[in-house]
């Protein structure tokens, strides 16, 4: 069993793909839309087979949550590089454009080597190794 993909409501589909498709090489789908229900999305495909949709719908109201702030449900997902140096480089890379870096590289206290990031709607997105 395998988990197949993570889905994301978001405000701007076009910054979201694009964010992804620059740093973490994920490949996109044509755009999906159903007008009558005033919805669209995407289906990024990344290397391993794992899949992230991306989806908007006006009548979905934007999130009241604090991102900075820890909270219950889903609130992570990690995105493996294959080396440390690989992490380095990809957080300094976001770092340089702007993104926010929530944790530098780091050694965590369980062994993962990672580093904490937002996307440009504010989910939070572990780089490991």
């Amino acid at each position: 069993m395998k988990i197949d993909h993570i889905a994301i409501w978001c405000r701007d589909l076009e910054k979201l793909r694009e964010f992804y498709m620059k740093y973490f090489e994920a490949t996109s789908n044509e755009k999906y839309t159903n007008i009558s229900k005033g919805f669209s999305s995407y289906f990024l495909s990344f290397e391993s087979g794992a899949r992230l949709e991306l989806m908007k719908m006006d009548s979905v109201p934007e999130t009241k949550d604090d991102p900075i702030v820890q909270f219950t449900g889903l609130i992570h997902f990690a995105m493996s590089l294959g080396s440390e140096s690989q992490v380095d480089a990809l957080t300094e890379r976001l770092k340089d454009d702007g993104h926010q870096v929530i944790d530098d590289p780091r050694r965590t206290g369980d062994g993962y080597y990672e580093s904490v990031v937002f996307d440009p709607e504010g989910n939070r997105i572990e780089i490991t190794v």
